[in-house]
């Protein structure tokens, strides 16, 4: 039989298959919208083994489909090797298409401001199929060379505030190693440009102090121009020797996000929890950016002692508990 007439038999062949099976079914998706799936294509893999290897990663839903698909459009030897980041929400025409262009390792990630660990973790996850497993171990047991997290405690809160939040370009068979010393390495770069170790001695404060603070601004801020305000407050309240009272270090004692904090949220005993702990909770309780970081570095010279939030997310401050009561009173009834 000749190469035509073995091209034509395929595609009858296709066509009969997908016919009695579906083939919006076969071709289409595995979930929608679907998860990414780390996956590696090795070295001269036929059609079939390739197929086989997606579909036991869930990414098709035939073996068979895939390889007279591949075999129909003359695709079987343009399969190229290397790592992908494939999802389950691509099609099998997708799927194949983007194996013939080669890998597809780097993906853009956006690590938010004032995301935590936790989060990061899942975003990775997410995005990247990678597993948490492999973060956490990293974080908490990972070797790092830098002398302002030497001391601090191996631990899964061991990098929280060091992550720094920004887009980076992480390749699909990149470790969770290198992708954390990008963040660090992020992260070093603005201390340099900052100042924060130096500025940080000035206030009296080592680092990790410094940006314990600049974490808690992130998370009470959504204005820039309040961050050296809020800074301000929580360094007024640290020197009179005030309960921080931050709502914010409430719910990382928790470990989950509500909309509001209720009182009985108030009494868990946790030394993150600063209206039961004076002083500075442990660590930070998320990744500051760069305008918080340099808010506590340099915050406003002012005598607030309290502000509460408006309903456009906006602050009112006050400087004595009888005006702040007020202010209380008419934001938030």
């Amino acid at each position: 039989m000749s190469r035509g007439k073995i091209k034509i038999f395929l595609a009858l062949l296709l066509v009969v298959l997908l016919a009695g099976t579906g083939w919006r079914l076969l071709l289409g998706p595995v979930d929608n919208p679907g998860r990414p799936v780390r996956v590696r294509v090795p070295e001269h893999s036929t059609g079939r083994q390739v197929a086989v290897l997606l579909r036991e990663a869930g990414l098709i839903r035939s073996v068979d489909a895939f390889v007279l698909y591949a075999r129909v459009y003359n695709l079987e030897q343009r399969l190229q090797a290397g790592y992908y980041v494939l999802s389950t929400g691509q099609s099998l025409p997708e799927i194949a298409g983007q194996l013939v262009r080669g890998s597809n390792t780097q993906v853009a990630i956006t690590i938010p401001e004032g995301y935590t660990l936790a989060q990061i973790a899942a975003l990775l996850q997410r995005q990247l199929g990678v597993a948490p497993a492999a973060f956490w171990q990293q974080v908490s047991r990972g070797e790092v060379s830098r002398p302002y997290l030497r001391d601090l405690p191996a631990g899964m809160r061991r990098l929280e505030g060091y992550l720094f939040p920004d887009t980076y370009l992480f390749s699909a068979d990149m470790p969770p190693r290198e992708m954390i010393a990008a963040m660090l390495q992020r992260f070093d770069q603005v201390n340099r440009e900052l100042g924060l170790e130096q500025k940080a001695a000035r206030r009296g404060l080592t680092l990790h102090q410094l940006v314990t603070v600049a974490s808690l601004v992130e998370k009470e801020a959504r204005l820039d121009s309040e961050r050296p305000l809020i800074a301000g407050v929580i360094y007024n309240r640290l020197h009179r020797g005030m309960p921080l009272q931050v709502d914010a270090t409430v719910l990382y004692a928790l470990g989950r996000h509500k909309e509001k904090v209720y009182y009985k949220d108030l009494q868990v005993d946790s030394p993150y929890n600063t209206y039961r702990y004076k002083g500075l909770p442990p660590g930070p309780i998320a990744m500051p950016g760069r305008a918080s970081l340099l808010a506590a570095a340099q915050p406003a010279s002012t005598n607030y002692l309290y502000y509460v939030a408006r309903p456009d997310g906006s602050h009112a401050f006050a400087a004595d508990l009888a005006t702040h009561e007020r202010n209380r009173r008419l934001y938030q009834p």
